[in-house]
């Protein structure tokens, strides 16, 4: 078994936390998972969410295509913080599991040296206590505003709205070990990344 680090990567939206995740898989022998991408596979037909949520939002929440209708389960959410939390609780342990079951995989594998795990509430779920590491990647609030507006066509009152639900600047950088400042350009974000992991291997 190899001594695989295991590092929590976290942020607002808009930070580019992604763009830095790919800059990572091209360079560094490593598996990255993205939370919201566990969660959407955990919630299809077959899933280990699926059964469980059609059974708390009812038969309509399923779409004729046979998979949960997201647009109705979020307006769901969005109107009822109960439901919220009732989602949360079938879904974030799920996730969690399935997380836990690829690190430990991962950890069998000698060619594997970093285990990567992306979520804005990683913190609030309580990843702290599972990760060897928290990385807060940070950006500017008007540079995170910029990039929405641009990348995804979102308006200012959504942006603001997604942002109140998030953590502070505070509270994210009390949570995290090491911050990556992704305000200016990937280049210099990229540099950074490298100078922290300079003991792992970098591929071409």
């Amino acid at each position: 078994m190899n001594k695989l680090r295991f590092i929590g990567i976290t942020g607002g939206i808009g930070a580019g936390k992604s763009e830095l995740l790919q800059y990572i898989k091209r360079h560094y022998r490593c598996e990255i998972y993205l939370a919201d991408e566990v969660a959407h596979q955990l919630q299809e037909p077959g899933g280990k969410c699926f059964e469980a949520l059609k059974m708390l939002l009812g038969q309509g929440i399923v779409g004729e295509d046979g998979q949960i209708d997201k647009g109705i389960m979020a307006e769901r959410i969005f109107q009822d913080q109960e439901i919220l939390a009732q989602v949360n609780d079938i879904v974030h342990p799920a996730v969690r599991e399935y997380l836990l079951e690829r690190l430990a995989r991962a950890k069998e594998d000698p060619a594997l040296e970093l285990f990567f795990v992306e979520a804005a509430l990683l913190v609030e779920a309580g990843y702290k206590e599972l990760v060897d590491e928290m990385w807060y990647i940070h950006a500017d609030r008007d540079v995170r505003v910029d990039r929405l507006r641009g990348s995804r066509g979102y308006h200012r009152e959504r942006i603001e709205h997604i942002m109140k639900r998030q953590l502070s600047e505070e509270a994210f950088r009390e949570a995290c070990d090491f911050i990556i400042d992704n305000s200016g350009s990937l280049e210099d974000s990229y540099r950074q990344i490298d100078k922290k992991l300079e003991a792992f291997t970098w591929q071409e």
